[in-house]
């Protein structure tokens, strides 16, 4: 999803040429997602699991609030989650939509390319990796399910998070 093209306020940059994604925009992702994720972090060889519910949906000021809460699972424990980023339509000379925080920092552009967002000496390379039609012969549409992969290295962290998300039925805008 995520990746460049323009500035880049917190060294993320474009790193391959878009792949034929152009229905993945953040207007055509309103409404509910249901999603699985597994964490996989390399170094202790642990693998966390969460599962739960993402929301998109249009905020009065034009940006689209991608809200998702679930579940973490790892050994015998589990723990509730949740997290808000925001999808920031373009303004000014920026002629594409971006990624921030819930308070407002940059992540990074919105993309069908791999976006690379570095936080502190960690990397951190975001990718679709599929985007799959609910009919095998039909082509894929927005109503399709995705996978995001984060892989993410560097001296603090190393892990890959996969999360495909599934169209909750009914609850798309």
């Amino acid at each position: 999803m995520p990746g460049p093209r323009g500035g880049n306020p917190d060294g993320a940059h474009r790193v391959r040429e878009a792949r034929n994604l152009s229905c993945v925009t953040p207007s055509q992702l309103l409404g509910s997602w249901s999603f699985t994720r597994t964490i996989a972090d390399h170094r202790s060889r642990s693998e966390y699991r969460a599962g739960g519910t993402a929301t998109f949906g249009a905020e009065p000021d034009g940006r689209i609030r991608w809200f998702e809460e679930g579940r973490l699972v790892w050994q015998a424990r589990s723990s509730a989650f949740t997290r808000t980023l925001f999808l920031v339509p373009p303004a000014g000379d920026n002629a594409d939509w971006s990624v921030t925080f819930e308070d407002g920092r940059f992540f990074h552009p919105w993309s069908a390319d791999e976006v690379v967002h570095l936080c502190g000496r960690d990397t951190y390379r975001g990718d679709v990796d599929s985007l799959t039609s609910p009919d095998p012969g039909a082509a894929a549409d927005c109503q399709a399910a995705w996978t995001l992969t984060w892989r993410v290295t560097g001296p603090a962290k190393d892990y890959t998070m996969r999360t495909h998300y599934q169209p909750c039925v009914g609850s798309r805008v």
